[in-house]
């Protein structure tokens, strides 16, 4: 299982509006089209208007390949990079959890 949380800071009111509308059809696309994406939840962030976090899990490296590959994250990807102000990728490593399977030690 691969983990991974991204902190996206936007410009201002209006690309967080046009990132928000980008988030939304990306996400329908990865229901629809990714059966080894596991989980991929977007949230806003109390008190901070213009950042973004994006939770994704994916079933393992080849499933975040092939999210990776895919033309509707390669556009999402295309547009997004104009709104952004900074962006911030962390990895994570599995530890306890509940409702997302988990590799045996």
């Amino acid at each position: 299982m691969i983990a991974l949380v991204v902190r996206f800071d936007l410009r201002d009111a209006n690309a967080a509006a046009r990132f928000d509308a980008l988030t939304v059809q990306l996400v329908e696309s990865v229901r629809a089209e990714e059966p080894g994406t596991l989980v991929y939840a977007t949230h806003t962030v109390d008190g901070e208007p213009l950042a973004r976090v994006f939770y994704e899990v994916y079933e393992d490296q080849a499933a975040k390949q092939a999210h990776e590959a895919t033309e509707h994250v390669r556009a999402f990807l295309a547009e997004r990079a104009e709104l952004l102000a900074g962006r911030r990728v962390e990895f994570l490593s599995p530890s306890a959890a509940v409702g997302v399977p988990r590799e045996e030690d």
